[in-house]
């Protein structure tokens, strides 16, 4: 059973940014106390979800055209047209535009590489020093006047005997869905032949690149949060993978592979998501899986309910609580593993390369066509958006070796 939300005493000091006559009315009032609860208020497709403050469920406002409306006895039988859970819903939303400025004021932005200063000394000074000749064509090298040090452009696809062009396309193909013998088919038509075991090392090498690269960005998420699982074949053998994204950018948080949904520590997975978020969520959606329960005790629980994570975890597909947007991920996973026929490991950089696929490149019909990074205020610049994660994993990773090598 849900706890109780705390009812708060005294008259709380409303937002000046609201209106006069707005101020002098107590139900704006306790909409406001309302909207500061955490987890109190949270979205349901094309409505809002209201905790009550004085029992334990939740008022449905819903969005039209002319208004509002609420499932309240203040609006249904009071006749009230703006009652406390639409006043909250619109201080609440006003919350959200604030912190969508302040997410736009801080964005990270991953830029595109150009031969514009010495990878090794940052001198603008350079000059062309030749080319070099590879299958697929010549890459301009530079020599820096400073250092006198020479560097190619072709960052991050260094001793590679394909353009960085061929590559990135292969990769963005096989996690669209397709498989690698078709991938290296639709290669050769732009006369690029490779085998599928080569695609797949491409795949290999530079997932694991860039998955040590985007552990290093904070992205700012919201503060509710779901978990689900899905079954996936390894070798064979069923595992489950269990998955963790934001409610409001449809981030994908983290990840974590178990033999068992029933025995297993759903810890783990919470804590990988708290240690790359930075923070724990305010509201968390899940089944009725007890693992999610008690780690969920276990890892968030405090004593003061002001910092209690709340979990909802009483949900179906068509009530008034559902996890659809936590079933889409699960989809788009399904239809990758389908055509691979199952993975060959649990510790196979596919897993996180799809991951880094789905937040950083592939825009969302949810999100106006944007990426989850890009609703996270991460910005990735350029045409060839994973050549750019590729470019600046590259760049990171020398400069970390570099630093290690000077101590």
């Amino acid at each position: 059973m849900r706890e109780q939300t705390p009812y708060h005493k005294g008259t709380p000091e409303l937002d000046k940014s609201v209106g006069l006559e707005a101020q002098s009315n107590p139900r704006a009032l306790r909409g406001q106390a309302i909207a500061q609860m955490a987890g109190a208020i949270y979205k349901d497709q094309e409505r809002y979800r209201v905790h009550s403050q004085t029992r334990d469920w939740f008022y449905t406002v819903t969005p039209h055209e002319t208004g509002w409306t609420c499932s309240c006895p203040d609006f249904l039988k009071r006749g009230v047209l703006e009652c406390k859970h639409i006043f909250a819903v619109q201080f609440s939303l006003q919350i959200r535009e604030t912190v969508k400025v302040e997410r736009e004021k801080r964005e990270t932005v991953i830029e595109q590489f150009n031969a514009s200063s010495c990878l090794h000394c940052g001198s603008p000074s350079l000059k062309k020093f030749g080319v070099r000749h590879n299958k697929d064509g010549n890459i301009q090298r530079f020599q820096c006047l400073t250092c006198a040090k020479t560097f190619s452009v072709n960052i991050g696809f260094e001793r590679m005997k394909h353009n960085p062009k061929a590559i990135t396309s292969a990769m963005t193909l096989y996690f669209n869905g397709e498989s690698l013998r078709n991938v290296a088919e639709s290669l050769a038509l732009i006369g690029a032949k490779v085998s599928h075991q080569t695609i797949h090392n491409w795949i290999a090498k530079y997932s694991a690149l860039m998955s040590k690269y985007v552990e290093k960005l904070v992205p700012s998420v919201g503060d509710t949060w779901r978990a689900d699982e899905i079954y996936i074949k390894f070798k064979g053998d069923m595992r489950y993978l269990f998955a963790l994204m934001d409610d409001e950018t449809r981030y994908w948080i983290a990840q974590d592979v178990a033999g068992s949904k029933e025995i297993v520590d759903a810890r783990v997975l919470f804590r990988k998501g708290q240690t790359a978020m930075g923070k724990k969520p305010k509201v968390l959606i899940t089944d009725g899986l007890k693992a999610y329960q008690e780690a969920c005790q276990r890892e968030w629980w405090t004593m003061k309910k002001e910092t209690r994570t709340r979990h909802i975890r009483h949900i179906t597909m068509k009530g008034e609580h559902n996890n659809n947007k936590m079933e889409r991920l699960n989809g788009e996973i399904r239809d990758r593993e389908k055509v691979m026929r199952g993975l060959k490991n649990e510790g196979t950089p596919i897993l996180k390369g799809y991951q880094i696929f789905h937040n950083y490149l592939r825009p969302h019909e949810g999100l106006n066509g944007r990426t989850p990074a890009e609703a996270c205020g991460i910005q990735v610049q350029g045409d060839n958006k994973l050549q750019t994660l590729i470019q600046n994993a590259s760049l990171s990773n020398r400069k970390f070796t570099l630093a290690e090598g000077n101590r």
